[in-house]
């Protein structure tokens, strides 16, 4: 298992001069019972736009995993993929996994004729970046493989991470609340 990356939040004190707030290992992970190895590191999380910026040192993340941010919020995470297991093909592994991460509905691999079986949808834009390892990026009738320095901008669309090589692959990805519009909605 890969060491939790460090998060470093700056913030302001009591007279407005600019101090660390937190330096520490992310303490806020989830894991799912299927695959253990897998972690989804909660970094930090805003909540509406503009951003409020203030002296608080309370932690967003401090309180139960889910997979989409807050309505109006950014949600940056570390996720740590493991190789993709056999187990996962099993509808009720698929339940379990998505329920560990927080957000159960959000799976579509139970549908039919689904190309991956941890295929899911958010209502999010998602940026992924590869910070280290190998991922491919499983679409309804496509696939592109990442690696290292690799950027994906992911728009609310039906997809599933697939690691396909024996090594633990490490993405950050920053989330932002969507609205599915016109055709999109009905889906």
């Amino acid at each position: 298992m890969k060491a939790p990356p460090r998060r470093i939040v700056t913030g302001h004190d009591a007279a407005g001069k600019a101090v660390v707030v937190f330096d520490d290992h992310c303490p806020h992970y989830a894991t799912s019972p299927v695959q253990e190895e897998l972690r989804s590191y909660e970094v930090w999380e805003t909540q509406g736009m503009p951003v409020p910026i203030n002296s608080s040192d309370k932690d967003p993340m401090d309180r139960p995993h889910q997979m989409q941010p807050v309505a109006n919020g950014c949600r940056i995470r570390i996720a740590d993929i493991p190789p993709d297991i056999p187990e996962l093909s099993q509808p009720d592994k698929i339940a379990t996994y998505f329920s560990a991460l927080g957000t159960p509905d959000a799976t579509t691999a139970l549908e039919k004729s689904q190309p991956h079986p941890l295929m899911h949808r958010t209502e999010t834009v998602d940026y992924g970046v590869v910070i280290e390892g190998e991922i491919v990026l499983v679409l309804d009738d496509s696939e592109v493989t990442l690696r290292p320095g690799d950027v994906c901008v992911q728009r609310g669309t039906n997809h599933a991470w697939s690691n396909r090589t024996d090594q633990v692959a490490r993405i950050a990805f920053i989330l932002i609340d969507g609205t599915y519009e016109g055709a999109l909605q009905a889906k």
